[in-house]
């Protein structure tokens, strides 16, 4: 904060509106105007990669003094590789089809009303998150494409990565002659600040909180505002009776070992009792370095599986942590399923179709999978561009989130002369 008198509800007031009066303007500028904007955010995160990955660098280095988890710790590293394909991400948004306009359904009534609803920008958008400095871009590119503002706060363990992507951005978006104020980020780490984002329903349409379950906990606690919410990623594969032993094997350790902190990564392995290469999934999942902890049946498999926990199958690890269990078939999966899950991605690997489509059906998660990778719960993968989030609730938009959960709709009706008798 630059006046040190200021507090943070004060600040909060300001950020909140100078985003409400340019997202007035953001939500006119023409589509081209805001494609052009990401590609010069794009090129601008390019050129300030060196000042980016030291600034990433100073986190990293406090991070490690204060002990942050390993997990935690490659969430929040930034290389060269992952500068780039943060300005990829950032490009892609710019190639996406335009939501803003679109024509979701019309009629005409009787009366010779036209009634159609058309697609149009939520607003100002309040992005709370923590560790993964990519947020500031993919937030910024998706919430600017979809004609809306946006207020970032991000983590202070992140805090110099984020205003040096934030920096490059707002270079982009002000060259392509659009207010800088389009993308702001909370210049301090207070958390009274976050509080204070959570009641400013007078300047902001949304928050979205991004973390572990503790922020999402207390932004749905305290937010007075919409919350886009995801929960934990406890995700599950199941590997079915019918399945390839050898896709099964490669699926299993790529949906855990791939990347174990992200949320799409599998947290528990469920194995029907009538598939014929358990141990070997098991000793697979071992020799891959991840610890593996196992009802009584898996841990007659091998001497390194330990004891599971009640605990272990309500537990998102994001670490190289996995539970095992065998079930009694595709039933047995799918309660198991509903009574731990936290709705996010659950996959089945089978070559049984039928098998395949009632898991699909009975499992009520925002991503089901038939064959294929965890891993692959990504707004990217799904060719969204950079997603905002995964939603786990049921209302407004669900799985990944990218343009079009960040907007909403509008009744337009064109009359004749009508009149209500």
């Amino acid at each position: 904060m630059n006046d040190l008198t200021q507090t943070p509800e004060m600040l909060i007031a300001m950020l909140g509106a100078r985003a409400r009066a340019s997202a007035a303007t953001i939500a006119q500028a023409s589509d081209a105007q805001k494609a052009d904007a990401l590609r010069r955010a794009a090129q601008a995160l390019r050129d300030q990669a060196p000042a980016i990955i030291a600034a990433n660098a100073r986190d990293m280095d406090n991070a490690v003094a204060n002990g942050l988890s390993p997990a935690l710790l490659d969430r929040l590293k930034l290389n060269a590789e992952r500068v780039a394909a943060t300005a990829e991400g950032v490009e892609q948004v710019a190639t996406l089809a335009n939501p803003l306009g679109s024509v979701i359904d019309s009629v005409v009534r009787p009366n010779g009303l036209e009634l159609s609803r058309v697609r149009v920008p939520l607003g100002v958008i309040g992005i709370i998150y923590e560790s993964r400095p990519n947020v500031t871009a993919d937030a910024a590119a998706l919430c600017l494409r979809a004609g809306n503002a946006v207020i970032l706060r991000g983590g202070s363990e992140a805090k110099e990565s984020n205003r040096a992507i934030h920096a490059a951005m707002v270079e982009g978006i002000v060259a392509a002659g659009l207010p800088a104020d389009v993308v702001q980020l909370v210049p301090t780490t207070d958390r009274a600040a976050v509080g204070a984002l959570l009641k400013a329903a007078e300047f902001v349409d949304l928050i979205v909180p991004r973390g572990g379950k503790s922020l999402v906990a207390r932004v749905q606690e305290e937010a007075r505002v919409p919350v886009l919410a995801h929960l934990d990623g406890i995700n599950h594969s199941y590997v079915d009776g019918a399945a390839d032993p050898a896709m099964a094997q490669a699926l299993v350790v790529n949906a855990k070992m791939r990347r174990t902190g992200v949320c799409g990564a599998t947290e528990t392995v469920l194995i029907d009792r009538a598939y014929g290469a358990a141990a070997a999934l098991v000793t697979a999942l071992l020799d891959a370095r991840c610890e593996t902890r196992g009802d009584e049946d898996v841990q007659a498999m091998d001497a390194r599986v330990i004891a599971a926990a009640d605990a272990d199958w309500d537990t998102e690890y994001l670490d190289a942590i996995v539970s095992v269990r065998l079930v009694d078939g595709v039933e047995d999966a799918i309660a198991h399923i509903a009574a731990h899950a936290s709705h996010h991605t659950d996959a089945i690997i089978t070559e049984d179709g039928a098998t395949a489509e009632r898991f699909l059906n009975a499992v009520d998660s925002a991503i089901v999978m038939w064959n294929a990778s965890t891993q692959f719960a990504d707004g990217g993968e799904f060719g969204l561009g950079a997603e905002i989030g995964i939603s786990t609730g049921r209302l407004h938009a669900r799985g990944p989130v990218a343009l079009e959960g960040l907007t909403t709709y509008k009744w337009i009706v064109r009359g004749t002369g009508q009149v209500r008798p």
